[in-house]
């Protein structure tokens, strides 16, 4: 099982990398024409890139923690701000009526309940 958990965080720890460094690197304009992005025609700039940092540091936190011996709490916290994070993608999308990106987002939200649960729970690091 913690096998398990440590794979769901980093595949977790990589799409939040992606989708951070896309998010703080990418013109607007250019997200805004990909297919799933067109909510951010909506959005300012600043409000996109900085949900990008979040996204990055999101990824920092679901590894780095445990792997330095560092506050490893801070990794089920982590997946459990990332929950958060995703019934907000959802919802967004659902406006924009992206169903397929909705399914998306709710594997990555099972994911992160699933580090979540583990991590607080029977599995925890301390």
């Amino acid at each position: 099982m913690n096998l398990a958990l440590w794979i769901a965080a980093g595949v977790l720890a990589a799409i939040a990398l992606a989708g951070g460094i896309t998010k703080a690197f990418v013109p607007k304009a250019k997200l805004a024409a990909t297919p799933g992005g067109e909510w951010t025609g909506r959005a300012s700039a600043g409000f996109i890139k900085a949900l990008g940092v979040v996204e990055i540091l999101a990824a920092v936190g679901l590894i780095l923690p445990a792997v330095l011996d560092i506050a490893p709490v801070l990794v089920p916290v982590t997946a459990a701000c990332w929950v958060l994070l995703m019934i907000g993608a959802m919802v967004t999308h659902l406006r924009d009526g992206g169903w397929k990106f909705v399914l998306v987002n709710l594997v990555y939200l099972a994911i992160a309940v699933f580090v979540a649960w583990g991590r607080f729970g029977p599995h925890s690091f301390s």
